[in-house]
């Protein structure tokens, strides 16, 4: 969602990180109870959000109306992984967890 940075091993220089483009584990993992432009009662966990369009893009990026849960969603490599399949099942784990 946007970018951070980080520190590397060295503790010296930072490493730009962002989300993975086509991604959208954030938009189907986790349970949202804000409303939602189309989705007035938020999503359930597991439920694709109806603004992601199909190339996994988030059609409410920079709108207003965009959740704001849902804007501080930030890229983390620990959860979000090393590819799509890892962030939705990490962000499924701690969904669940968290539940």
């Amino acid at each position: 969602m946007s970018v951070r940075g980080q520190r590397s091993n060295t503790n010296r220089e930072v490493v730009r990180t962002e989300c993975r483009p086509g991604c959208g584990a954030c938009c189907i993992a986790p349970s949202i109870s804000s409303p939602i432009p189309g989705m007035p009662q938020g999503k359930p966990a597991g439920v694709r959000c109806v603004q992601l369009d199909e190339n996994h893009l988030c059609q409410l990026f920079g709108d207003p109306r965009r959740p704001a849960v849902c804007h501080r969603f930030d890229y983390d490599p620990e959860l979000c992984g090393d590819d799509r399949d890892q962030a939705l099942e990490r962000i499924a784990l701690l969904e669940h967890g968290t539940a």
